[in-house]
């Protein structure tokens, strides 16, 4: 790896970020705060849901826009680099090796992911009109937005390899809105008792780990799953779709 030239990428893509500041901040608050909103404060002040429901569904929220953030960051851009600006051409001439490139964007991507994760917090509580979060897995917490940020950057770095133009539309549907509807975002895993078979399917979601990551970390009081259980899974998620990414990464740049 050339270091100079990694880090100069990668201050290419802050500054861009720095730029489109407000486009990127609409995007990752505005569907989570509906969210939140209506179910966190409406649902609950008007008493048709239990107080409770807006502490169970903060480490959700949290986990959705982590998720959407750093796909978008990653894949977005790699879809416009490779089919519409071509832009990525003139990266591939840096002089480090192509794999680097890539890292350098899932790095990007992990940031962004983990800003919209520090964002979202601090607003969805203001919202919902104050939460109980637990303190005392601040280490934890730590490491699990650590590996879903880049769980949701090598995603994006993975599905902006192999979604065409005219797919990202598919994308979305059959792709990203599935793994957050079963991703036990809204709700823990533990409460699909009595759906047996999909209780053990939503398991291959790796969504589902982190929402039960953040639940754990944020809010103890309420079932989860356990957390050897949810690094050891993040961390074997990470390490496949980085690699899947990588691979798709150097096909598509050197075809």
């Amino acid at each position: 790896m050339n270091l100079k030239t990694f880090l100069a990428m990668l201050a290419r893509d802050a500054h861009v970020a720095r730029r489109n500041f407000l486009t990127i901040l609409i995007q990752t608050l505005l569907q989570p705060m509906f969210f939140v909103f209506i179910f966190g404060r409406v649902m609950t002040t008007s008493g048709l849901m239990s107080e409770q429901y807006k502490v169970l569904l903060l480490p959700g929220i949290i986990a959705i826009s982590m998720f959407m953030s750093g796909i978008m960051a990653v894949a977005m851009p790699l879809v416009s680099e490779f089919q519409f600006s071509r832009e990525i051409e003139d990266r591939l001439l840096a002089p480090m090796e192509i794999e680097w490139l890539a890292v350098e964007k899932v790095l990007a991507g992990m940031i962004q992911a983990l800003i919209a994760g520090l964002v979202v917090l601090p607003t969805a509580w203001l919202v919902m009109g104050g939460v109980a979060l637990s303190t005392n897995h601040l280490l934890f917490f730590g490491i699990i937005a650590l590996l879903v940020s880049g769980l949701a950057a090598a995603i994006g770095l993975t599905l902006g390899c192999s979604v065409g133009q005219i797919q990202i539309g598919l994308m979305f549907s059959m792709v990203l809105a599935p793994m957050i509807f079963f991703g036990c975002t809204y709700y823990p895993w533990r409460t699909l008792d009595a759906f047996p078979v999909l209780q053990w399917a939503v398991l291959i979601n790796p969504v589902v780990y982190a929402s039960e990551g953040l639940r754990g970390a944020l809010v103890p009081q309420f079932p989860h799953l356990s957390g050897y259980l949810v690094l050891i899974a993040l961390a074997l998620f990470d390490a496949a779709f980085l690699f899947l990414g990588l691979r798709q990464f150097r096909r598509k740049a050197v075809s």
